[in-house]
């Protein structure tokens, strides 16, 4: 329940302090009065986008905030607790926003820091603003099925048939993962075979790739070489002054050390270069001119390349890329046996989440005859006799159950029910959805109930009626209804009065003879007379002896 409203610098209040009481109070003041600041407020603080136009003129924030009761073991009072934002047993709560002049906001739980989506959520635990749009939104089937639950008290069931079906679900898409991965891993088992058949037939050596190069060079200069070994071997078969200037310097008969030296060095020389001429021999013989050979050995390195620039890898490493690749082959393994068991996890799931969704559905359509009928009790005292609501089922299997809840309703007997939307006039929608409203809400444990001019468009014994619905449905909710029709006022258990002085507005609890003035206003407008006042007085009397 809401029990106080506190409101600083915001729009065209500058401070107002505004206190409620059970039961139902009818709010009320002169059209452009700032009626709607009540309600913007309040919307504030359920976590609607905060603005910067909403901080008064001149000032650098707003702050608004409001107390309220919790209901006892209520879910709303088992989670504030749990998020340590209350004391275990607290039955009140401090909700407070701060926007400053750049749009910027603070949401506070006890002064605790929360974040906007958080306050969004506790506020819809809290209060439940319906303002003049609300038959529009009463189009939407998400808001029809709820309500209708609401009636039949089976939130919780509901709940358990989302909880059911996002399991379940949970398991379909991890099944659809897995095997999407076991498949990638088969499809990269099948890669890794084809690549290492392809190093199997090129059977790749450790070292190949250098002998090939030094192959290669070699035989690609074959004929130079050739040519380049026959004039080397020319020249050293041109060394006989060399070794007849060997002999003089051999016949030489002195024991001179350096006469010595010099004939072993001539000697050496003359030795190293026929064994150099052998072997340079030796090595023409090994030099080939062979264009086959050549060929090859340029088809193996073209092989080489090719491997490499496939498996972007440098040529000189594919013997070790390819013993990667088998490795990798070797520990993949297609272990199925965690699929196999989502499988069976799903399937149990999902049967799970039917059972639970049948009772669900058995269960709204159980209460959807004494929901219709309820509903359409109360069209004909808003003076739609011929007025009926009718529910229709629509099979289709989601989240919320078994199927789709649709409103449909008719307000002629010669003509069948049709959508909500299709079917009614504007203002016949306003007495359906008050209609609807009303009986779901009975039914509600929301703490809260704000109703902005639900009665808009009605008048007299309708707006009579009106009243009474909403001060009987105010025996177990808390009503604040944002009136203009002077019956529903009258029958409020509290009256407020919104007045706009100057720049400023302000809100009064109206004491009886206030009330019977602002009765015979909102009767007559500006020209009260004792008339409009003496029938104020009799509406009040009729609802203080009912």
């Amino acid at each position: 329940m809401l029990k106080q409203l506190t409101i600083h610098n915001y729009l065209l209040v500058d401070d107002l302090e505004v206190s409620f009481d059970s039961g139902l109070t009818g709010i009320t003041g002169e059209s452009g009065a700032g009626k709607s600041i009540l309600l913007g407020a309040l919307g504030m603080l359920l976590g609607e986008r905060a603005r910067s136009d909403s901080v008064r003129p001149g000032s650098s924030k707003a702050d608004i905030s409001a107390e309220f009761t919790l209901s006892p073991g209520s879910d709303l009072q088992a989670r504030l607790i749990e998020d340590e934002l209350i004391e275990d047993g607290d039955q009140s709560c401090l909700i407070r926003r701060v926007i400053s002049a750049e749009g910027r906001s603070k949401a506070f739980i006890n002064n605790i820091p929360i974040t906007q989506q958080y306050l969004k959520k506790v506020g819809e635990q809290l209060v439940d603003v319906q303002d003049q749009n609300e038959h529009l939104r009463l189009v939407d089937r998400h808001v029809q099925r709820t309500l209708l639950d609401d009636f039949a008290g089976l939130k919780a069931q509901a709940a358990e048939v989302r909880e059911r079906h996002r399991t379940w679900q949970q398991s379909v898409s991890e099944i659809e993962r897995l095997s999407q991965e076991l498949a990638n891993q088969e499809d990269r088992k099948n890669l890794l075979t084809y690549q290492l058949e392809e190093f199997d037939q090129a059977a790749i050596g450790a070292n190949e790739l250098a002998h090939l190069e030094q192959e290669q060079r070699r035989l690609a200069q074959a004929q130079t070489i050739l040519n380049t070994i026959e004039q080397a071997q020319q020249q050293l078969e041109s060394l006989d002054p060399l070794r007849q200037s060997h002999r003089l310097v051999m016949e030489i008969d002195d024991e001179h050390p350096g006469l010595k030296a010099a004939q072993e060095t001539l000697a050496s020389a003359l030795t190293l270069l026929d064994d150099g001429a052998k072997d340079l021999r030796h090595y023409q013989e090994q030099v080939v001119v062979d264009p086959a050979s050549l060929a090859e050995v340029e088809a193996r390195l073209g092989l080489f390349m090719d491997l490499s620039r496939k498996h972007r890898v440098a040529p000189d490493q594919l013997s070790r890329h390819a013993d990667e690749l088998r490795e990798e082959l070797d520990s993949m393994t297609a272990d199925t046996s965690r699929l196999d068991q989502l499988v069976t996890d799903e399937k149990q799931q999902h049967q799970a989440y039917r059972r639970q969704a049948e009772r669900l559905a058995a269960d709204r359509r159980a209460a959807a005859i004494p929901f219709a009928q309820e509903v359409s009790q109360h069209l004909k005292a808003l003076s739609m006799a011929e007025g009926e609501l009718l529910l229709a089922f629509n099979e289709q299997e989601s989240e919320h159950g078994l199927e789709q809840v649709e409103f449909q309703v008719t307000t002629n007997s010669k003509f069948a029910p049709g959508p909500l939307g299709k079917i009614a006039s504007g203002g016949e929608q306003t007495r359906i959805s008050l209609a609807i409203q009303m009986v779901a809400a009975a039914k509600s444990d929301l703490p809260c109930l704000v109703l902005d001019e639900a009665d808009v468009g009605v008048g007299g014994t309708t707006a009579d009626t009106i009243g009474r619905i909403l001060r009987s449905l105010a025996e177990h909710t808390q009503v604040l209804c944002v009136t203009h029709a002077p019956q529903v006022a009258a029958l409020a258990n509290h009256h407020l009065c919104v007045i706009k002085e100057g720049a400023s507005t302000q809100i009064m609890s109206l004491y009886p003879e206030q009330r019977i003035d602002e009765l015979a206003r909102m009767l007559a407008g500006a020209d009260v007379t004792d008339k409009t006042r003496a029938y104020a007085q009799t509406l009040l009397e009729e609802a203080s002896a009912e």
